[in-house]
């Protein structure tokens, strides 16, 4: 037994030392996170605010998105009660996919790409890199909980106790010690680590799927469903403790049978049989188009649902919407305006959130163009006729489909949610919606061309266009709070237009972005036709 982990301290060592940098962004990142947004929801909870959001928060659709509460009254639900509500089920399920890519990608991953065997052949032993991934994964975790619980004190917050801190901290640390256990368990399982990634993040998916439907129903049934015990503590108001002890007994027999099926098997290899591919490719597969359609077919199917659903999770806000708004000044700032109705002014403000979000698709799809690239996975592609050209603007044109499709379902799914919990009398229609979403649209467009634009000159630098799309983001979001100035507001490119339907809609502004977005395409094209590529950097 000795020699199967033989060595995994020096290893455990020199993963801290290569995973420094990572470890502090995950830390910091996820604790801010989780902690943060304590004075915003302190601003929230003025006036009549904490009643209202408890009222909002008792749609059944709310419930299965954030979770329930144990609070029976309005009167009792109190600032930490409101935040453990609204946050720590997204803080949890953060928490458990970067633990799960991080376990998948320290063991099955390297294992994949040669890096383990390497490793082995030292005096180290077979499962010594499994137990060192999982022990620096466990170490992480605590420093987290750590760190949020720490933060969450700092702020001196009434009802933000020091019990109910350390307990939010230890559930969102407990989260993230069950993904790691999943990910290592489906890294065994799997035949390699693009299926472990794959099935592991699609149960993470079942489990959330299946603890809405519970919670909304019965939350008692949520208490057999893993991602129950990271929520279901209630930090704050009833404080139990007693889901850690199942996430952590779970954790203990889930990763004995990880190091027991590990054990059994041979290096490369995996329990589940890796499907046999075709004789001859499907015709599809012929062609560039039909290559990059199938690259990035799980990514805009996974995120075409997504949006979809979060269009119907805003829409049946709509329904509670005028209790949330008037109870709270804050709110009323961010979503009405004079002379407006309120379902207009608080679409205008969803439509542009929905949007930003529909803008991660496309970026993500051409900088995947890069790391296809980068992975040498266009190797044989390079060495024949296909060229440069064909695969750049297949990657920009479904870029752009993708961002037309996100644009549209999510859409839909707030207009027809909204309208159909909407008194009969409202102002709006489904053509309202539409036309305020593809508005926006030319914002998306200039995502995509900036992303190309990055990628046929500086592909390394290709995440930085997230930053700016945050950054956009907050300007646009908390414009309404705080009084930033014209020219500041501007920076970000959807300040530029009109926020229908409060606003006209204006064709110069939708075609200038729209011009701009096509020079930043094509100003890519010229970079990636000069540039070297960059297989293997």
């Amino acid at each position: 037994m000795k020699e199967k982990f033989a060595r995994w301290d020096i290893l455990f060592l020199q993963y801290l030392k290569r995973d420094w940098k990572k470890i502090i962004i995950w830390i910091l990142g996820i604790g801010l996170f989780s902690a943060g947004f304590i004075p915003a929801f302190k601003e929230l909870a003025k006036g009549d605010g904490l009643a209202g959001m408890y009222e909002t928060m008792l749609n059944p659709a709310m419930i299965s998105m954030v979770g329930p509460t144990p609070i029976d009254s309005a009167a009792d639900y109190t600032l930490g009660a409101m935040y453990a509500h609204e946050m720590l089920l997204f803080c949890g399920l953060v928490s458990m996919i970067v633990s799960l890519l991080h376990v998948v990608g320290h063991t099955r991953k390297e294992e994949d790409l040669g890096l383990t065997e390497l490793v082995r052949s030292f005096q180290i032993g077979r499962q010594a890199n499994s137990l060192a991934t999982m022990a620096e994964t466990v170490l992480i975790n605590v420093l987290l909980a750590v760190v949020i619980s720490i933060v969450m004190m700092s702020f001196n917050a009434d009802t933000i106790t020091v019990e109910g801190s350390f307990l939010f901290g230890a559930s969102v640390g407990a989260a993230g010690i069950i993904g790691a256990v999943l990910g290592l368990l489906f890294a065994q399982l799997m035949p390699n680590a693009h299926g472990a990634t794959g099935i592991s993040l699609g149960l993470v998916g079942l489990l959330y799927m299946g603890r809405a439907g519970t919670d909304a129903s019965n939350a008692d049934l949520s208490m057999i469903n893993p991602m129950g015990w990271t929520y279901l503590t209630y930090p704050f108001t009833e404080n139990n403790w007693m889901p850690l002890i199942f996430a952590l007994i779970f954790s203990v027999i889930v990763i004995m049978i990880a190091f027991v099926f590990e054990g059994n098997r041979d290096m490369g290899a995996g329990y589940l049989p890796e499907k046999e591919g075709r004789a001859h490719a499907k015709r599809s597969l012929l062609s560039v188009q039909g290559l990059f359609v199938r690259l990035n077919r799980g990514a805009i199917i996974g995120w075409s649902i997504g949006f979809l659903v979060m269009g119907a999770a805003y829409g049946s806000i709509y329904g509670d919407m005028q209790t949330f708004l008037q109870s709270n000044e804050i709110m009323q700032q961010m979503f009405t305006q004079a002379e407006v109705s309120l379902e207009e002014s608080f679409t205008s403000t969803i439509i542009m959130v929905m949007v930003v979000l529909v803008s991660i698709l496309p970026i993500v799809i051409i900088n995947k163009l890069f790391a296809e690239e980068n992975r040498s996975h266009l190797s044989q592609i390079f060495s024949t006729k296909v060229s440069r050209t064909a695969l750049y603007w297949t990657t920009v044109g479904l870029a752009i489909f993708a961002g037309v499709l996100g644009t549209l379902l999510s859409v839909a799914g707030l207009g027809g949610t909204a309208l159909s919990f909407m008194e009969s009398d409202t102002p709006m229609g489904m053509k309202d919606f539409f036309v305020s979403g593809f508005n926006l649209w030319p914002s998306v467009l200039f995502f995509t061309g900036l992303s190309a634009l990055i990628i046929g000159w500086v592909p390394a630098a290709g995440k930085l266009v997230y930053i700016y799309l945050a950054y956009s983001f907050i300007l646009n979001y908390f414009g309404g709070i705080v009084d930033f100035p014209d020219w500041f507001l501007k920076t970000a490119i959807q300040s530029w237009m009109p926020e229908m339907p409060v606003e006209s809609f204006d064709l110069t502004v939708f075609i200038t972005i729209t011009a701009i977005s096509v020079a930043l395409m094509v100003l890519g094209y010229i970079g990636y036709k000069r540039r070297d590529m960059a297989e293997g950097v």
